[in-house]
């Protein structure tokens, strides 16, 4: 797959999880926890990157682009399934979106922390589809874009 057309297929499906952020954020009315904007973060730079890459003149030395893409989406894939394993209590998240232990707390204790919990928490799931909440989509978004550009790459044959 050509530089270019991988970068358009990444600029499109960008576009698409952005504006399907924005649409549970803005319209379904879901308030995202710290994970869930900082699971944007891999998205919203490669818009810019993207249509750096459609608009500047076309060249067959831009292979490294597609190890570039990958190793976005990789990081973004990380912080995904990081997500989805707070969500399932595998392991706990940032201390600023989860619910902290309540057991052996005075009356006191336990009304300060409880009034310093963020109203949004990571390890609760807001929405899933299929049994796969919003964190879990983004995985597999991002392991596709991945796939995508480890594809890409292979296919011009490691060309730097």
């Amino acid at each position: 797959m050509a530089i270019r057309r991988l970068a358009l297929v990444i600029f499109a499906t960008s576009l698409a999880v952005i504006g399907g952020a924005f649409y549970f954020e803005y319209v379904v009315k879901l308030v995202p926890c710290e994970l869930c904007l900082k699971e944007r973060w891999a998205w919203y730079a490669a818009i810019p990157l993207t249509a750096i890459v459609l608009v500047s003149r076309p060249s067959d030395r831009k292979g490294w682009l597609t190890l570039g893409f990958a190793a976005l989406f990789l990081a973004s894939l990380a912080l995904a399934l990081y997500h989805v394993g707070v969500e399932q209590h595998v392991f706990p998240g940032p201390a600023a979106c989860t619910s902290p232990s309540l057991k052996g707390l005075s009356v006191e204790e336990l009304t300060k922390q409880l009034l310093a919990t963020p109203v949004i928490r990571c390890d609760d799931i807001q929405w899933s589809l299929f049994g796969i909440s919003l964190a879990g989509w983004n995985a597999l978004a991002s392991l596709a874009m991945v796939a995508l550009a480890f594809w890409s790459w292979r296919r011009r044959g490691r060309t730097a």
